[in-house]
């Protein structure tokens, strides 16, 4: 599934979840356009930002957090 719209982009001040790929702290949490959500430290939502923005319906950001994909 390709999403047709930019998904909407929020920051937080602090997210607590824990990266999919390596545990670090999250810096970036996705919710998919198909259901459920996922995170990803800083490294991992910038090597990963363009199937972010092609699976994500929103998208929120740690406050200070420079991702690649805004």
């Amino acid at each position: 599934m390709t999403s047709l719209l930019s998904p909407e982009i929020t920051t937080s001040d602090e997210l607590t979840d824990r990266c999919d790929r390596c545990s670090a702290a999250a810096k970036l949490v996705v919710s998919l356009t198909s259901g459920g959500e996922l995170s990803f430290c800083g490294h991992h939502a910038n090597r990963h930002r363009d199937d972010i923005l092609r699976v994500a319906e929103r998208v929120v950001l740690e406050e200070g957090f420079e991702w690649a994909g805004k």
